[in-house]
């Protein structure tokens, strides 16, 4: 799992003023400091938000939220797909594939780009250039 150092520094703090629970030494365990399985995680966080005055967010709400700011960052299908756990990038894309909503300014950008450097011309030039630019794009089709 890749976390950010400054995470590390908070779980660092945590271990130093809570400690590690149970024989094997959890980070976030049950009261008897066994590892925390899905219900008693939910029912953990539950409580906790609860008694913060938090409504209508579940541990599952947090994995769409993390997911979406690893999309809205840039990251790709695949990177995501790894953070999650997903088995494939299919699963990710069917759930998320509206996340990446500037595909297609990312896809002009590029274009532009490459054009630039095919060409060497700004492409608006282009439009307003004489019939000898035109005659010379038909190379390239």
């Amino acid at each position: 799992i890749y976390v950010p150092e400054s995470l590390t520094v908070i779980l660092a703090r945590h271990i130093e003023d809570v400690g590690l629970t149970g024989e094997e030494g959890w980070l976030f365990s049950d009261a008897a400091g066994h590892l925390l399985r899905r219900n008693s995680a939910g029912h953990r966080f539950r409580e906790t938000a609860k008694a913060a005055g938090v409504s209508g967010y579940t541990l599952h709400s947090l994995r769409h939220f993390y997911a979406s700011a690893l999309i809205e960052q840039g990251c790709d299908v695949v990177t995501v797909q790894r953070a999650l756990g997903h088995s494939d990038p299919t699963v990710t894309l069917k759930v998320y594939a509206h996340a990446w909503r500037t595909a297609e300014d990312k896809t002009r950008a590029a274009a532009a780009d490459l054009m630039d450097r095919v060409l060497g011309t700004p492409a608006d030039s282009l439009r307003t250039a004489g019939s000898e630019t035109a005659a010379d794009l038909r190379v390239y089709q």
